[in-house]
């Protein structure tokens, strides 16, 4: 692990920790209605500050709690164009599959590339460890998959471009090392 991201985790789980302090809560709206109150936004009273914990400016998460539910944004680090496309498509396939990941919103929100969503009855039903373990593993093998996803990329592209000059010149021996 990075030098610089033990401590970025390190404060977005003791941040998740104490955000997940989440109970049953009624809407103070409709009777026996019970909506995720950081997504309804209907009453101040119940929302907590957001909080964002930033490594660089590309790299940050965005932590909102009320009082029955979590919302995590997390914006991935996209150094150049291909990670950004390669980041927006192995994001959209796992937002398509929400339904496989209960905590998984299908939307994220603007600025930030994926968004979970914890409700009272997700940390009743699964324990709270589990959940935080859950989530910091996904940020840390994150990177690794699209960095590697990009070498594919780059190996790949490097062969086509090989066979396609082999046509123009066949003598020529290029020597490429297949992966």
């Amino acid at each position: 692990m990075a030098a610089t991201l033990k401590p970025y985790l390190n404060a977005v789980r003791h941040t998740l920790e104490a955000a997940m302090c989440l109970e049953n809560f009624y809407s103070q709206r409709v009777e026996r209605h019970l909506k995720p109150e950081v997504e309804m936004r209907s009453s101040k009273e119940v929302l907590f500050a957001p909080l964002e914990i930033c490594r660089n400016d590309r790299e940050k998460v965005l932590i909102e709690g009320s009082i029955n539910s979590l919302r995590m944004s997390i914006a991935i680090k996209q150094a150049d164009e291909i990670e950004k496309i390669l980041c927006h498509k192995f994001m959209r396939f796992m937002m398509m599959r929400a339904e496989n990941f209960f905590i998984l919103r299908r939307k994220p929100l603007e600025g930030y590339d994926i968004s979970f969503l914890i409700t009272n009855y997700h940390t009743e039903q699964m324990y709270k460890h589990k959940l935080i373990d859950f989530i910091m593993e996904f940020m840390t093998e994150i990177d690794k998959e699209i960095s590697e996803m990009k070498l594919c990329l780059n190996g790949r592209g490097r062969v086509c471009a090989v066979e396609y000059l082999k046509m123009f010149s066949p003598t020529v021996e290029w020597n490429v090392s297949e992966e």
